[in-house]
């Protein structure tokens, strides 16, 4: 911040399509980018006289991801009306919950800062359409938009968080964390590209050691974990600017502008009054069993900051490492594999996937999920056992794994197909190191003048003459006979 003498309080409202085949409250597909208008019916365009039922699927996926965050889910919840007008809203009213939301008071604890962020309310609701303001394909449509109806009534839940952080870094840090719990629970593709998921922030500014909150304003639609956090700051050095320099914070909304890293006036922030909620007459309450919960309950995966803790204590991982590794659940499951066929040694297995295996897909701009059929666990962990046993060099190893990629191949047979097998014979080492030490004289005199220092070097030269092939171990151990037996004093 630029002033001290303020502090900042953020609240975070995430919206989250869910992971359905159809929307809400029709059998329309739930899908992303079929052409305008092909993927809607007279439900879920609000035709009098139809009937909304609710999707089975959705109230389930919304449980697991409400449970997944710790919240108590209620038996009974209620669907309400949230009346406004939108050229996108074509029913003149959103089916959202109000005041008995499916669940609440939960916690989410985040990835890369020590605390836990809560969670108020979780709740049930369906999506808008979908304002262009260009023509299909791109386009100038001067003084016009146009109305894309195909996202209305797709299956969202919205997630409210207490106002419990303090700074950008951890409003990012907690929506990545959530977006890893999507996936973990397989609730939402989480794809904010796509729309699937989308943050608004919430911001006020405070004399640093008061207690009343300052007054807020909303940042709309931020659409990448980078911009949240931009958009943030942002909005935190206007509001300290504004009252550093005597005037008042308007409560708001402001939307981001990317490109030039400022929030822009949309207009003035909306009351839940505003709103005129009211029980939907069309939708009974939401009846969930505790039968229900519980079944639900006992699907969820291991989440994020269970598996970490687990990796660190039953496998003495760093926490860092730790993190790396949860960061996907398809990682995860590749490095846990791959330790079940090489136990001996969980580091390495761990260094190798974070380093050559990431460095792999990166370059071939592949998913994690690929890196099974690429290079099964297994075929690693044999690689690495290579490495361990001392019959592999490491730089070897990384030229065998680039050579078995995609390819079938076992390490063992392509270590040996391409001649890269560490060599321990005692007579081709020193083969080696006697024509180092004749190529060298002078780091050799100087080692023997006493900088034993040049030790490493002259290892390295007979590893690069060896091709990376030669024991590093046998050679340290030949090399420094060799020197010694020089030096040792003559009859």
């Amino acid at each position: 911040m630029s002033h001290d003498a303020y502090e900042a309080v953020i609240g975070l409202e995430v919206h989250v399509q869910l992971l359905t085949e159809t929307k809400m409250f029709c059998r329309c597909p739930n899908r992303f980018g079929a052409p305008p208008n092909t993927l809607i019916c007279p439900v879920c365009l609000g035709y009098p006289g139809t009937l909304p039922v609710p999707n089975r699927r959705a109230i389930d996926l919304a449980v697991k991801l409400a449970l997944a965050l710790g919240c108590r889910v209620h038996e009974t919840s209620i669907f309400a009306r949230k009346n406004y007008f939108y050229p996108d809203l074509p029913k003149g009213y959103q089916i959202s919950q109000y005041d008995r939301p499916l669940a609440e008071d939960g916690l989410l604890p985040l990835t890369a800062h020590d605390k836990g962020v809560r969670i108020e309310r979780l709740h049930l609701e369906e999506d808008a359409g979908k304002l262009m303001h260009e023509a299909p394909g791109g386009g100038a449509l001067p003084g016009q938009s146009l109305v894309d109806f195909n996202r209305c009534g797709v299956p969202l839940v919205e997630i409210v968080s207490r106002p419990d952080l303090s700074t950008a870094a951890e409003a990012q840090d907690y929506l990545q964390t959530l977006h890893q719990v999507l996936l973990y629970t397989q609730t939402s593709d989480g794809n904010m590209e796509e729309g699937s998921l989308r943050c608004d922030a919430n911001v006020s500014v405070r004399k640093r050691g008061e207690t009343r909150l300052g007054t807020k304003t909303e940042v709309k639609n931020v659409n990448s974990f980078r911009n949240v956090g931009r958009a943030i700051e942002h909005e935190i050095e206007r509001q300290i600017a504004l009252l550093a320099g005597g005037g008042r914070v308007a409560q708001e909304t402001r939307s981001f502008d990317a490109d030039a890293g400022v929030t822009r006036l949309l207009r003035s922030k909306e009351e839940a009054h505003d709103y005129r909620y009211f029980p939907d007459p069309d939708l009974p309450p939401l009846l969930v069993t505790a039968e229900r919960v519980e079944h639900l309950r006992r699907q969820l995966p291991e989440l994020p900051w269970q598996r970490r803790g687990r990796l660190v204590e039953q496998l003495a991982l760093s926490p860092a490492d730790a993190q790396v590794l949860t960061g996907e659940r398809e990682l995860a499951d590749y490095f846990e594999a791959a330790v079940a066929a090489h136990p001996g040694n969980p580091k390495a297995v761990a260094n190798w996937v974070m380093g050559e295996v990431l460095r792999e897909l990166k370059g071939r701009k592949a998913e994690v999920a690929t890196a099974a059929a690429a290079l099964p666990p297994a075929r690693l962990a044999a690689l690495v056992a290579l490495v361990d046993g001392g019959k592999l060099s490491n730089s070897a190893a990384k030229e065998v794994l680039a050579a078995i990629w995609g390819t079938g191949e076992e390490p063992a047979a392509a270590m040996d197909r391409l001649g890269l097998g560490q060599v321990s014979d005692t007579g081709r080492l020193a083969a080696w190191i006697e024509g180092v030490l004749n190529d060298h004289p002078g780091q050799v005199a100087q080692y023997r003048g006493g900088k034993t220092a040049l030790l490493g070097f002259l290892v390295g030269q007979v590893m690069k003459r060896s091709g990376g092939r030669a024991d590093p171990k046998s050679v340290q151990q030949l090399l420094r006979r060799a020197l010694e037996r020089e030096t040792a004093p003559r009859a």
